[in-house]
């Protein structure tokens, strides 16, 4: 069920795409969660976060979904940050990859030898 809320509807099979569509027309407050999901997620894969504050009041005031409620307002304790994440193009995928990088030597290296040799790696790599 999960997979099926956060795949794009187009890319679902088709017997998916019928199961789903059956799950959601049985239950309203299933179906006001894929609303709410897909919304979210074309404002974090086009990059519109000046629909944030919206999305968010309509999630937040969504009485029969509390987690969904609570999501929004975690969202809201730093609107302008979030929303600068899903309106800018720039992001830290590349920082992130060279610490995740670093991480994995570092997992490679336990216990073989001292701080040196994990170090010339980092350096050198």
């Amino acid at each position: 069920m999960t997979r099926w809320l956060l795949t794009h509807p187009d890319a679902l099979i088709e017997s998916d795409r019928v199961q789903l569509k059956a799950v959601l027309a049985n239950c309203p407050e299933l179906d006001a969660l894929a609303k709410h999901v897909r919304t979210f997620a074309h404002m974090v894969t086009d990059l519109h976060g000046d629909q944030l504050p919206e999305w968010s009041e309509s999630a937040r005031t969504a009485t029969d979904l509390p987690s969904l409620s609570r999501f929004a307002q975690h969202l809201e304790r730093d609107l302008d940050a979030v929303a600068a994440g899903l309106t800018l193009p720039w992001n830290s995928g590349v920082v992130e990859g060279h610490v995740n990088r670093i991480k994995m030597l570092k997992r490679q290296m336990f216990g073989r030898a001292g701080f040196e040799f994990p170090r010339k790696h980092v350096l050198l790599a």
